[in-house]
């Protein structure tokens, strides 16, 4: 099957949106907002849906995986967000090397696990 696709687009939801709008414009996402109740947020010509809805069985098995260049300069310029001080449900999780590569975690105001990682281009 030959798709052709030009992007992946997932919906996560939010346990507070104004919340987890103003969470992912402090991270660098551009906002489009669509309606009342979903806002588009995109970088670099990947995106996802933020919903104005809450599942918690949903959202607490919600994880993203985002690939970035350098996870060590990621995780350098995540730190000095200071996102957990200003958002107190917000964890992040150091730099993690594995077989594959390595990666850190961040845990959204909601509990959406992001894992931005690097594969080794070995």
């Amino acid at each position: 099957m030959d798709f052709k696709a030009a992007s992946i687009r997932p919906f996560i939801g939010a346990k507070n949106y104004e919340i987890s709008r103003s969470f992912y414009r402090d991270l660098g996402f551009q906002e489009v907002v669509l309606s009342s109740n979903m806002s588009y947020f995109h970088t670099m010509g990947l995106g996802f849906y933020l919903q104005n809805a809450y599942v918690k069985d949903w959202i607490d098995n919600s994880m993203i995986f985002m690939e970035v260049a350098d996870v060590s300069q990621f995780w350098t310029e995540l730190l000095a967000l200071e996102l957990p001080a200003k958002y107190k449900t917000v964890k992040i999780v150091p730099i993690r090397v594995l077989d594959w590569g390595k990666e850190c975690f961040l845990h959204d105001p909601s509990g959406v696990l992001w894992h931005f990682g690097e594969f080794n281009t070995q």
